[in-house]
Parts: structure tokens; C-alpha cells; sequence
């Protein structure tokens, strides 16, 4: 028998067994059709309804009838409106059995608590039924898998949701590993830089220069790269006798200048302009630094003197030119102390197994020995999340 319409919540008792019955002194009373105020004094009673013997007109079976139960234990005496169904009538004996329908949940948490007291030999009282009506003697009614249970698009958005939840919880697995793996096992350069062998301008008077070429152009042999101007009365100082240097000549001296152009000594590329335009330098200050197309690029890179041990010649090296995401390997070719033998750094010097462009001359290096042979990919993947 059903002990409620209400199939939203689930009692704390469902466990057990719902249809206990008991003797309980009690009786139920009609309300409405034509046994109103007709009362039976009832033969047992559980949470799912009761018997009682029916002494007048035979009771129709599947007939709704409204009702009071009354109660009388010891010094408590109340009543529960109910609503029930007949569902078997003996008419020998005339025992009536009935099923509740439409109870609430406090009229149910009621009929548990008397049932359960008089199961269990304990005196109803008054204070006890106050505290089972006022706490929470249900809850939602549990969700049952099945195929019917959750629809296609559920589905996928479960589905959705969980592999989202893998994905990213692998990722953060996959991260972690790396950074350990880098952290203990790979060994990185403090800093490093591109190395070309490079030829210097350098001025051959003193002067200003006025660059004819930007940075990084291409030049050829002979071409000019830069024009210098020189005062001539600074050129001639020294080289002049005290007659010479009668105010006449230095008047005449005073504001003239000698001009002259700087060319390139080879086919080479312009790395670096040391001197600005417009700008004063003495004779011998480098003004650029041109790298040939024929030169090899090298890396210079210094490490703690705690990985000496890691430093030997010819040791594989992976190493990454700012601006260039592709991961080169190299090997060692000349390891030295930077400032003697009590140096805290150690120099090496490094031999890109593919041409290196002179254009990265001068360009910061990461270098490290060791790691993964998926560092590569896994070091572009988080590159791209950082970009973004």
C-alpha cells in the first residue's frame, strides 16, 4: 500500500518495513456522505492505513470515504483528518480493510512515531511527537539511472563535460610532470647570446658621422655606409708651427671642414650602428659592426660553475634564439672560466649542428642540456596559451 500521492519525497523509515501493524487503541469516525459521525472502534492500524469492523451497511470496496482517527494514549488524546480507500471487505466477519491516500508528510511522520513507540514498548509523549513534527522527516526523492533517465542532449553534455574535465586534468598532470622533469634533470644557461665573427668600422678622425645605411642592410664591398666630418683646425693641431698659428691662419682655419665616407670592407650585413647619427666620437671609436655573409654564427652561453661537470666538449645542447620558435640542437666546442680559475661562471662556446643566420647576431639565447624528447612540442603549446 502507498502511504502517499506525493512520490516527490522519500521517508527517513523507507528502508524498513512500512506496513508494521499494531493494536493501538484508536477508532475512526466518517465525515460527509451517509455515515457521517458513524465511528469504529478500529482492529489495527499501520502507516499504509487500517481495519477496523464495520457494524452497519456493508462497505463498498473502492469507495473513497473521509475520516478522523482518534487517539487515546494514556494522557494524550488528538485526531488526524484522513482520506481512504476500502480495499477488501470480509462479510462474515464484517473486517474492512482500508488504504490512507493523500496524506501529508507530518500526518505520516505522526503515525511512524506512534507506531515505532508502541513497537518498541516507549511511552508516547508529548514532547517527543512536538520534536518528530518539527524536524525534517524527509528529503528529495533519489535519482534513478536508467535509459530513460537522461535524454540525448544530456547525454553529450555529459559526455561534453567529463572529457573536458580528463582533458584538462591531464594537461595539468602533463604540466607538472614537465616542470619536475626540467626542474631536477635539465641543466639551463644563465644567459647566452648569438656570436658572429664580425668586422668594425672605426672612425679615422675625429668627428661627427651621418649613417648612409640602416641596421641589418645588406651591403656590398666598397659601398658607403657613413659620411664623417671633421674640423679642419682640430686635424691640423700639433701639426702646426707657432708662425702658422698667427690669428689670420686660425681665422681662416675656423669653420672649415674635411669630409670623408666610411665603406664597407666586405659583403656583409650591418648588426649594429655603436655611434649615432649626428653624434661626436674620437678617432678610433667603433662606429658599426658589420657581420659577413660567409661567417658562421655561434653561441656564447655562461653557466653556473656548480654544472661543470655537464660542460665537456662536445656535449648535445638544445638551444632557442629570441624572436625564432624553432628549438635547435648543438654541441659544446670550447669551455673556459669567464673571469680565471676562481671564476663563479663557466663560458662555452656552442656549435649549431645546422647554419645559424648571421641575422640573429646578437640576439639572446636560451640554452639547456637535456629534457624530453616532447619538450619541443610541450614548450610550443604553452608558448601559444601565454601568447593568448
Amino acid at each position: 500500500m502507498n502511504t502517499a500521492v506525493n512520490l516527490n519525497v522519500v521517508h527517513e523509515s523507507e528502508a524498513q518495513r512500512r506496513h508494521a501493524r499494531v493494536k493501538l487503541p484508536a477508532r475512526i469516525r466518517f465525515i460527509g456522505s451517509h455515515r457521517e459521525g458513524v465511528d469504529a472502534r478500529l482492529i489495527d492500524l499501520s502507516a499504509g492505513g487500517f481495519a477496523f469492523s464495520a457494524s452497519n451497511a456493508p462497505m463498498q470496496v473502492g469507495e473513497m470515504y473521509r475520516g478522523k482517527l482518534l487517539f487515546q494514549i494514556d494522557s494524550i488524546s488528538f485526531s488526524l483528518e484522513v482520506e481512504f480507500q476500502v480495499r477488501n471487505f470480509n462479510p462474515d466477519t464484517r473486517r474492512t480493510g482500508c488504504e490512507f491516500h493523500g496524506l501529508k508528510p507530518r500526518d505520516i511522520a505522526a503515525l511512524r512515531y506512534m507506531i515505532t513507540a508502541f513497537l518498541a514498548g516507549e511511552v508516547v509523549s508529548v514532547g517527543d511527537m512536538l520534536n518528530t513534527l518539527q524536524r525534517e522527516n524527509f528529503t528529495k526523492e533519489r535519482k534513478h539511472a536508467g535509459a530513460g533517465g537522461m535524454g540525448f542532449i544530456g547525454r553529450v553534455r555529459a559526455v561534453t563535460l567529463s572529457t573536458a574535465i580528463f582533458v584538462v586534468g591531464v594537461g595539468a598532470f602533463a604540466f607538472i610532470l614537465n616542470q619536475l622533469y626540467n626542474l631536477y634533470f635539465v641543466t639551463r644557461a644563465d644567459s647566452g647570446v648569438v656570436n658572429v665573427v664580425s668586422q668594425q668600422i672605426t672612425m679615422p678622425r675625429e668627428g661627427t658621422v651621418q649613417s648612409l645605411v640602416q641596421a641589418n642592410a645588406e651591403v656590398t664591398k666598397g659601398a658607403p655606409i657613413a659620411t664623417f666630418s671633421a674640423n679642419l683646425l682640430d686635424l691640423l693641431k700639433g701639426n702646426l708651427s707657432d708662425e702658422q698659428l698667427n690669428p689670420a691662419n686660425i681665422e681662416k682655419l675656423f669653420g672649415r671642414t674635411l669630409k670623408g665616407t666610411l665603406t664597407s670592407p666586405c659583403d656583409c650585413r650591418v648588426v649594429e650602428q655603436r655611434v649615432a647619427d649626428g653624434q661626436y666620437a674620437n678617432k678610433g671609436d667603433v662606429i658599426f659592426t658589420l657581420a659577413p655573409h660567409d661567417s658562421t654564427a655561434t653561441v656564447e652561453a655562461r653557466f653556473p660553475y656548480r654544472n661543470a661537470a655537464d660542460l665537456a666538449p662536445g656535449t648535445i645542447v638544445n638551444f632557442q634564439v629570441a624572436g625564432d620558435s624553432q628549438v635547435r640542437p648543438g654541441r659544446i666546442v670550447r669551455t673556459a672560466p669567464v673571469d680565471g680559475d676562481l671564476a663563479s661562471e663557466i663560458r662555452v662556446q656552442i656549435q649549431p649542428d645546422e647554419p645559424l643566420d648571421s641575422m640573429f647576431a646578437g640576439r639572446p639565447v636560451e640554452v639547456s642540456i637535456g629534457g624530453l624528447p616532447g619538450r619541443t612540442l610541450l614548450n610550443k603549446a604553452m608558448a601559444l596559451a601565454t601568447a593568448r
